[in-house]
């Protein structure tokens, strides 16, 4: 393995190196530098100023639907418009009167009571990596409209202003991102998906095997066999030397972020709360089986399982390694009556077991796109990118539920009532996780940048 510290700081010395691969050896260290965050600052839940927060949300579980599902199909289906507007799927009721969503959601129809529909979503980037920026972010790409890589200077995503604002105590993620990198064809991995100028030791905890896989575990959580809990805290007390040895080192603040990134991996191998919690086979088989023998259901198990291990922000991606099946360009009825089901049964059986287990109303969900689908069918049967309305869903968290936020004109084409920026969804989150968006958060060069500018959704609380 190439040495990891290379990129970071020529403060860094070849001796020094050399000395902390010995740390390496003890085998989780390696895998874990650039996936575990460890961060400094206020306990979870003090605000950095006098302002007040309206949440009582104790974690947040956002679902990323990479690739922008049709707002018309699942959430905002209109009946009464044209064939080519209306498309293939009827709507259904659900527990809530008034309150209709897509055919093929029936187990979601049952949980209704549990969630708000938000369908007058709206932005104006029609492009998959800057609006995926957007919203995992909370900000405009400075570059909208284009599939620009991640940069050092961009804003970083929830998890990192989350891990930063709300650092944990116990020896847990501030933030995990279940799933894969996300990219945009074959290009470089998009923005909006790292703590961006906050440093790599804010990045979120990254897993992106497939809890449905038989035996499946995070690859290095396990100490080598001989390797003894004495042996790894002498290697980490001679790291710590290391690190205090060099003035200049320690006036880095690349190097600080390491130190933490140390720090949390030595908590992480010694933490059996952790290693419990990503363990979704201690689950009974009723329990699995209600979210489903899929990637998706498990991976929303394992969500659950974080937030009872007290993570306040886990982003689950549904998403290829290396496409966004739910860009449904083409044939999108087909694709559609492939995912959904799962779709269906993994987050109806999520918000069900939140709420049995009495976390719902301290768990905030969110599920949404970067944008939605065009109102009419295009000549290949499906659907294009449409940001100027879509539909977003909410759960949990002490918010209000079973009601629709907003509503779409006759072809789910634009807001009529309450338009709402991602922006604003950001603030909210942000807000009922106790951080207030108006705090200003720092780059490596001391500059201050506001949380989010949105708006608070009061019509939430």
């Amino acid at each position: 393995m190439a040495p990891m510290f290379n990129s970071l700081d020529p403060l860094l010395t070849a001796e020094t190196l050399r000395t902390r691969r010995m740390l390496i050896r003890a085998g989780a260290l390696a895998t874990l530098n650039w996936s575990w965050p460890a961060k400094t600052g206020r306990s979870a839940g003090v605000a950095d100023s006098d302002g007040q927060t309206l949440g009582k949300a104790k974690s947040c579980i956002l679902i990323f639907l990479f690739g922008g599902p049709s707002q018309q199909d699942l959430w905002d289906l209109k009946p009464d418009a044209a064939a080519e507007v209306r498309g293939e799927f009827k709507p259904i009721d659900t527990r809530v009167p008034g309150m209709q969503i897509g055919e093929h959601l029936p187990q979601l129809a049952q949980q209704s009571q549990h969630f708000t529909i938000i369908r007058s979503m709206r932005h104006t980037d029609f492009e998959h990596g800057s609006a995926s920026y957007t919203a995992l972010t909370g900000q405009p790409h400075p570059l909208p409209g284009t599939n620009t890589p991640a940069r050092p200077e961009d804003f970083p995503t929830y998890g990192s202003v989350v891990g930063l604002k709300r650092p944990v105590v116990d020896p847990v993620p501030d933030a995990v991102v279940l799933g894969p990198v996300m990219h945009q064809g074959n290009r470089p991995p998009m923005a909006g998906q790292n703590a961006g100028f906050l440093g790599r030791g804010y990045d979120p905890f990254r897993i992106v095997g497939d809890p449905n896989q038989a035996g499946f575990h995070v690859p290095g959580l396990q100490v080598k066999e001989d390797i003894t809990a004495r042996r790894l805290g002498d290697r980490r007390t001679l790291l710590s030397s290391l690190n205090h040895h060099s003035r200049r080192m320690a006036r880095s603040k690349k190097v600080a972020a390491i130190r933490r990134l140390h720090s949390r991996a030595y908590g992480l191998l010694k933490s059996s709360q952790s290693q419990q919690a990503l363990d979704v086979e201690k689950e009974s088989a009723e329990i699995r089986d209600r979210y489903g023998r899929h990637k998706f259901g498990q991976t929303l198990l394992l969500s659950r399982r974080l937030v009872e291990s007290g993570v306040p922000l886990i982003q689950v991606n549904w998403s290829r390694s290396n496409a966004d099946q739910w860009d449904t360009h083409a044939k999108n009825y087909p694709r559609l009556r492939k995912m959904l089901p799962a779709f269906d049964q993994g987050l109806a059986a999520l918000l069900e077991d939140l709420q049995d287990r009495g976390l719902l109303d301290s768990t905030m969900v969110i599920c949404l796109g970067e944008f939605g689908r065009t109102p009419r069918m295009n000549k290949d049967a499906g659907r294009d990118h449409w940001p100027d309305c879509y539909s977003a869903v909410v759960a949990g968290g002490g918010l209000k539920v079973g009601q629709v936020v907003g509503a779409s004109d006759r072809m789910a084409a634009y807001p009529i009532s309450d338009p709402i920026a991602p922006w604003d969804l950001s603030a909210t989150m942000f807000d009922n996780l106790g951080i207030l968006p108006a705090d200003d958060i720092h780059d490596l060069l001391g500059r201050p940048f506001r949380i989010s500018r949105g708006r608070v959704l009061r019509e939430l609380f």
